[in-house]
């Protein structure tokens, strides 16, 4: 299985990356804002790849003439469809139909927090794919880089800030604290199991 399809399955899963519902909420609103700063035009043509939930792709479909929401995750997918059924302007499809597109469909394509997923020939393959789909003059936004040699601490820091700052720090050290319990219980039950 490759890098990129363990992710998929991960994301696809009953996963547990936001603290409340109210963090994936604010973090969702939050990138929808972001995506439509960089909308070229009221009639552009955006594909989100790799979207995800897309909590308020509502907002970036009102800005744009049409958004494309494609994600690898059957059940993700199956729950963007439920809730824009009824949005004229949001089109969802698999990442297996978006690298089938015609060439030059779309003035913008975003590619937020899926880079570092994949290994490089994953990556390389994934930008001609983008370079073919887009119009000459269209925009590629690449977001939410994870360096691999990112500090802990500095997630850490961020995840308190972004939790003060929107109503959720509670849940977030609540959060934080689960994890380094469970990272704990994890490496002892490692340690005992050597020790066998």
């Amino acid at each position: 299985m490759t890098m990129m399809k363990n992710w998929v399955a991960y994301y696809d899963s009953n996963h547990s990356i936001y603290v409340n519902a109210r963090h994936r909420d604010v973090h969702y609103a939050q990138l929808a804002d972001a995506i439509v700063s960089y909308i070229p035009t009221r009639t552009a043509a955006v594909l989100d790849y790799g979207c995800g939930e897309a909590l308020h792709a509502d907002r970036v479909a009102a800005a744009a003439g049409r958004l494309t929401l494609a994600e690898a995750g059957p059940a993700v997918r199956g729950r963007l469809i439920e809730r824009f059924k009824e949005n004229p302007k949001i089109v969802v499809i698999s990442t297996d139909r978006a690298a089938t597109m015609l060439s030059q469909s779309y003035d913008m394509v975003i590619f937020h927090s899926v880079s570092q997923y994949l290994t490089r020939e994953e990556f390389d393959h994934t930008a001609t794919l983008f370079h073919r789909m887009l119009q000459p003059n269209g925009l590629l936004v690449v977001g939410d880089v994870v360096p691999p040699d990112a500090s802990a601490v500095s997630d850490t820091w961020a995840l308190l800030r972004f939790g003060w700052q929107d109503g959720f720090l509670c849940a977030a050290i609540a959060g934080l604290n689960t994890y380094v319990f469970f990272r704990l219980l994890a490496a002892a039950n490692e340690g005992g199991a050597h020790a066998l």
